[in-house]
């Protein structure tokens, strides 16, 4: 599962959250380290390849073409492990290229990692022009595809995999891409960390299961493509690439089925609103109050995913209410009847067609702290604050912080409104007016 889809309309939680005007933003140390990193191996690269020379100018000109137009016609509408597979794949496989239709191949790792930089800049030339960040995508295809050309590139060129062959050559080509693709993986697990400040380790969490998907199938694929042209020359790549390309295109579509069913779930939030049971924008500031508290305590990509869905729709009972309650305040409102709307709106929920795992956690945003999913304990915190700092006229946040940690024991739970109050304060946030 992804994050918020910027198909579908909505902003990130890094989007919605506006960062103080007091607050020096934080350096991204390691984002200033990776670039230049890659920078100066792409430039390495080029240097060495002009003063070697250029060696099988024909695999050169079909693997960096192969790049470039995986590259041009990456997804950007979603935020996905791996936006370029078909490039990435191409990338990989040039970098394990040992030959060419059985003849050796010598193209080295500077070749390797110029032809794949100066293929993944074309190709990425109109995504730039579109205003879409790609530096960070740029940087760790050219590092992870320098680290298997590296790898590889010496032990082919010194004759030492001469006498590997038959099933000991596969193996060692896919042990080099899985050994690639974990670096890949805690390279933007640290981009991500750098960038966001959200904990490294969920963050690598998430990374290492999309290995799982579509990481699985660019090595496969650079694994098998690189094999094809050792024994077939180049004809192989429009044969092995098409599959992947296939893939590049369905998630595409399911890019833009998931931009559907979050824009759904955004028309049921906005139905409170609507009515005139909630104020304006309430249901988004808890969703993305929800989500950073979330990201603080750990949670996976797909457990966030339920969480602000839930978040999105805690509210969604009250549509059921013959009086409304005042303001949409429900924190207020005795237990009994908290956990009357929570039921309500978790039937509700269940109508709709979303899944159960969102329903629970609505259903159960009114039970006894103790007894809560964590989810629902966030859902139900975020809510409370936002209701009370709502109300509190200057200064609301800290009169609402201090409302939920002096509040009866089993009201709120104290480790979530902790990370609300290292959310709010350690990153000096404030949520913009929705609505």
């Amino acid at each position: 599962m992804s994050a918020a889809d910027p198909t579908s309309g909505w902003e990130t939680a890094v989007d919605r959250v506006a960062p103080c005007p007091l607050s020096r933003p934080r350096p991204a140390a390691l984002l200033w380290w990776v670039r230049p990193a890659a920078l100066v191996l792409a430039l390495g690269g080029v240097a060495g390849t002009l003063w070697e020379g250029i060696d099988n100018r024909g695999a050169a000109l079909a693997f960096g073409m192969l790049v470039g137009v995986g590259e041009w016609a990456r997804w950007t509408g979603a935020d996905v492990r791996e936006a370029a597979p078909l490039g990435a794949a191409g990338g990989l496989a040039y970098a394990l290229l040992g030959a060419d239709d059985g003849i050796a191949a010598r193209d080295g790792a500077f070749q390797v990692v110029a032809v794949v930089s100066a293929a993944a800049l074309l190709g990425n030339v109109p995504h730039i022009a579109r205003g879409r960040r790609t530096l960070d995508h740029l940087a760790r295809r050219v590092l992870t595809v320098g680290f298997a050309a590296v790898c590889f590139q010496p032990l082919c060129a010194r004759g030492a995999l001469e006498r590997w062959g038959g099933p000991a050559y596969a193996l060692l080509l896919v042990a080099l891409l899985v050994l690639t693709a974990l670096c890949d993986a805690v390279l933007a697990a640290a981009q991500a960390h750098s960038r966001t400040r959200w904990p490294f380790g969920p963050l690598l969490r998430d990374e290492l299961r999309g290995l799982l998907g579509i990481g699985s199938a660019v090595c496969a694929t650079g694994a098998v493509i690189a094999l094809a042209v050792a024994a077939v020359g180049l004809w192989a790549l429009p044969v092995f690439c098409l599959p992947l390309l296939l893939t590049q295109l369905s998630l595409r579509r399911y890019a833009a089925v998931r931009a559907t069913y979050r824009q759904t779930i955004a028309s049921l939030a906005r139905a409170t609103e609507i009515a005139g049971y909630t104020p304006a924008g309430h249901a988004h500031r808890v969703a993305t109050l929800s989500q950073a508290v979330g990201r603080d305590l750990g949670l996976s990509q797909a457990e966030l995913t339920v969480l602000e869905y839930a978040a999105l729709m805690h509210d969604i009972g009250q549509l059921s209410l013959v009086d409304p309650v005042p303001a949409g305040a429900t924190a207020g409102l005795p237990a009994a009847e908290q956990r009357r709307i929570a039921l309500l709106g978790g039937a509700v929920v269940r109508q709709t067609g979303v899944a159960a795992a969102v329903a629970v956690v609505v259903e159960r945003q009114a039970d006894p702290c103790r007894e809560q999913p964590l989810a629902a304990r966030i859902v139900r915190a975020v809510n409370a604050y936002d209701e009370k700092s709502r109300d509190s006229g200057p200064g609301g946040q800290l009169t609402a912080l201090e409302e939920l940690r002096l509040a009866a024991a089993g009201d709120y739970a104290p480790e979530v409104v902790e990370s609300l109050a290292r959310v709010l304060s350690g990153d000096c946030l404030t949520l913009r007016a929705a609505g």
